[in-house]
């Protein structure tokens, strides 16, 4: 475990001395591969990603008991997605990944993500299918142990994964950046699309 997260921080850093000096982000388009999924949304719905294409698409794994880094990471998106224009909110969407499908059902996810706003998507699978995908874009997650009522903790990568229109992995970014890196280099994408 411990040698998946320094891989990942390792990919990261090595990122980070790669971006492009105009964005404020981290810019991963030579690096990660373009957005492909198939998981199961907060209606129920199987959905794959061409049911995203021609939007700027933002995606974060977590999961709807997290006490801390979910909620913060997915409000500063959200007052981010309040800094847009009104067109430009309409072509932007959320998909919030929970790696935690034992918990986190449909109506779970989709109470969850109503908070944030409608640009947010709540989607999971079985472990077959986030494995498939966390594995794709080099983000862990692991399960803690149970306490005596139930309860258990998920670690998991926190960076925020951003595509453009066409589904091609342009950005990486993280609960640190400002929102107003977040505002810039959204508002950026979407005038190249």
């Amino acid at each position: 475990m411990m040698l998946k997260w320094l891989s990942l921080l390792l990919l990261i850093l090595l990122l980070a001395g790669c971006s492009d000096p105009d964005w404020h982000t981290t810019d991963i388009s030579e690096a990660m591969p373009d957005l492909d999924l198939r998981l199961t949304d907060e209606n129920g719905q199987q959905v794959e990603e061409d049911a995203f294409a021609g939007k700027t698409t933002l995606l974060y794994f977590g999961y709807t008991h997290c006490p801390d880094i979910c909620p913060t990471s997915l409000a500063k998106i959200a007052a981010a997605i309040k800094r847009l224009d009104e067109p430009e909110r309409d072509e932007l969407q959320v998909l919030f990944v929970s790696v935690d499908p034992e918990r986190d059902t449909k109506a779970s996810l989709r109470q969850y993500t109503e908070i944030f706003g409608p640009q947010f998507i709540g989607l999971t699978g079985d472990s077959s299918q986030l494995d498939a995908l966390t594995n794709r874009y080099k983000v862990s997650y692991s399960y803690g142990e149970k306490d005596a009522n139930g309860r258990y903790d998920v670690s998991h990568s926190s960076g925020i994964f951003v595509f453009d229109e066409q589904g091609q992995a342009r950005l990486l970014m993280r609960g640190s950046d400002p929102i107003s890196s977040i505002v810039n280099d959204v508002e950026r994408l979407m005038a190249e699309g």
